[in-house]
């Protein structure tokens, strides 16, 4: 087995996200403006953009050792494929999305129980499919190519959706009825390419330092300097220091402090710290961060 690692990178709203992404976690990829073949800074690794939605299948028969695609496709697609990393970022946001049961906001439908007869439009038809077997309910479910949401009421009773926030189901005047599943980004492998030791290890690093980046994106360092007698005052009335490393200084009456935090508190705790009378306050991005 060659142990160059052909990567399954994901075509469509992902890809500029994903490119963003490698290079954050150390792995520069530049691709042509219709070039499916991208080209990478490591003479170890190898591969081409495909769509999301196909790439758990090219992974399972062999085509990549490994690529990035949804968890609801690997559902979709019931590939036999090694998930390796659950990695939660998307276009527009890095949470979780969930593919969810949706109506017109004025229709009768309560549950699921209530589509029967119905029609269902969705991109997600296997698992649509399930969902409905498992809740005894005989709908008509058909495939659809996108802008699912306009086509209730007038073409179908009923979607399948993807959505984060719910806004556009919301602007579209629909009404969520049940949760199917929750989806985010997923890391997966070739059963065959992960037995190997080489190709494994390749895998488990590249997993590592995506992981790294989207853990650093959500936090910043910050070090400061504090009067030695301010410390356990400051460290017990702002928790969000969490613990920190703390270090002496040539003046033996201030120490120097240094912690990560969640990007989103900075905005309250620097003004606090401040006013406790800390001095020299740097607040400094992360690339990476290993828990």
């Amino acid at each position: 087995m060659s142990t160059l690692l052909n990567f399954g990178l994901p075509k469509g709203s992902l890809e500029d996200p994903t490119i963003k992404l490698f290079g954050k976690a150390g792995y520069h990829i530049t691709k042509g403006s219709r070039s499916y073949t991208p080209s990478w800074d490591d003479p170890d690794i190898d591969g081409r953009f495909v769509r999301a939605q196909e790439m758990s299948r090219y992974v399972e028969d062999g085509f990549f050792d490994c690529g990035l695609t949804g968890r609801d496709w690997v559902l979709e697609n019931s590939s036999d494929v090694k998930i390796v990393n659950d990695l939660v970022y998307s276009r527009s946001s890095n949470r979780i999305s969930k593919w969810v049961l949706a109506v017109p906001e004025l229709a009768p439908v309560q549950t699921v129980a209530d589509l029967k007869g119905m029609t269902i439009a969705t991109e997600l038809v296997n698992v649509t499919r399930t969902y409905l077997a498992k809740h005894n309910v005989d709908a008509e479910v058909e495939f659809s190519w996108g802008a699912t949401e306009v086509k209730v009421p007038e073409l179908v009773d009923a979607i399948v959706d993807l959505t984060e926030t719910g806004s556009s189901l919301r602007a579209n005047k629909l009404r969520i009825v049940d949760v199917l599943m929750e989806t985010n980004t997923v890391l997966i492998a070739n059963k065959a390419s992960w037995s190997d030791p080489v190709k494994k290890a390749k895998i488990e690093n590249i997993g590592m330092m995506l992981e790294a980046a989207l853990q650093a994106d959500a936090k910043v360092g910050l070090k400061f300097n504090l009067e030695r007698t301010k410390l356990d005052e400051v460290l017990q009335g702002l928790p969000a220091l969490r613990k920190p490393t703390i270090s002496s200084l040539s003046d033996d009456s201030w120490v120097a402090l240094e912690t990560v935090i969640e990007k989103k508190v900075s905005r309250e705790l620097i003004p606090a710290l401040k006013r406790e009378g800390a001095e020299g306050i740097v607040e400094f991005p992360l690339n990476k961060l290993v828990p």
